[in-house]
Order: structure tokens, then sequence, then C-alpha cells
């Protein structure tokens, strides 16, 4: 009998790419655990939040994976698309690197998370995306998050972050 595949999928921040260290560094992460495909989603033809979705979207169904095998990661930007899109289909796991949620500027930044599992990791030291109205939106939904002293690309606690992404996969049911 064939064991189900889980998908995860990666989504970069506004100014990155698939292959920036952190998106690179998830990816290698969940590719060691049995059963898994990662999909780093390419968001660079686009700033739009939208197109963002809907390639999100589009990669989802392209995989034929059904929502319950979807696991979503995103930094930034990236972390907003992962957000919004479990707020529209509920999916397994949502692991959000300093999302951009809470911004006055963009659209429907308080999306309603939708995931099984949930794991928030933000800098005290960001500088795009304030923390507080972070922590403030998941307490509201509660949601667990993890403030490290760090900025907004946590460059200083890949480590760390990897190590908590290892956990969350664990945590969300995926063997090695």
């Amino acid at each position: 009998m064939k064991s189900k595949t889980t998908h995860v999928f990666l989504s970069h921040g506004l100014e990155s790419g698939p292959g920036s260290t952190k998106i690179q560094a998830l990816k290698n992460v969940a590719e060691t655990f049995d059963n898994v495909q990662a999909h780093a989603i390419d968001h660079k033809s686009s700033k739009d939040p939208e197109v963002r979705i809907a390639q999100m979207n589009d990669a989802m169904s392209a995989s034929g994976a059904a929502p319950e095998d979807i696991i979503l990661a995103g930094s930034s930007m990236g972390g907003w698309v992962c957000a919004q899109t479990s707020a529209n289909t509920p999916v397994s796991g949502c692991f959000l690197l300093a999302p951009a949620l809470a911004m006055p500027d963009y659209p429907q930044s308080s999306p309603r998370i939708q995931a099984q599992h949930v794991q928030i990791i933000h800098g005290w030291d960001d500088e795009v995306v304030p923390v507080v109205p972070v922590i403030e939106l998941a307490q509201g939904q509660s949601l667990p998050v993890l403030v490290l002293p760090d900025g907004h690309r946590l460059e200083n606690s890949l480590e760390r972050v990897v190590e908590e992404f290892r956990a969350f996969l664990s945590r969300s049911g995926l063997g090695k």
C-alpha cells in the first residue's frame, strides 16, 4: 500500500526568490521527511499580492494534493500569501516567518488562518513588519508565536528557524 504524499509549498518574500537562503533551507528540511514533495513557488514575476495568491493556488491545484495533505511555509509577503491561502482553503499546516500580517496597506491583512498546525516566528527588531500587531493577530486567533532577537530577515536565527521547522513538520505528523 502506497503512503500518502504531503506537499510542502514554500513562498518567498517580496524582494526575494525561490532560491533564497531561507526558502532553500526550509525546502531541504522538508525533503528529509519520507513521502514529502517540497515546492518552492517562484513569485518573482509579480509583486501583486493577489497574483501571488493565484500562483500558490495554481501550484496547489497542479500538485493534485488534498488540502489535508498540504503544508504552507512562507516568509514576509510569502507568509501573508500562506496565511491568506489557508483562510480560503484550510490546510494541514502553516509555518510563517515574519509574515506581513496586520499591515494597513495589504489587502485582507488579518486573515483567519485555518490550519490544523500553525507556527509564527517573528523578530523583535523587525524593521519592515511590526511585531506587536502580528502578536495581537495571533492572540486573537490563539496561534503560537515565537519571537526572536532578530530583524525582519531572521538572518541571525536561520539555524533556530530550521530546527523549529523540523519540529513543526514532526508535530504535523510527518515521519522520517
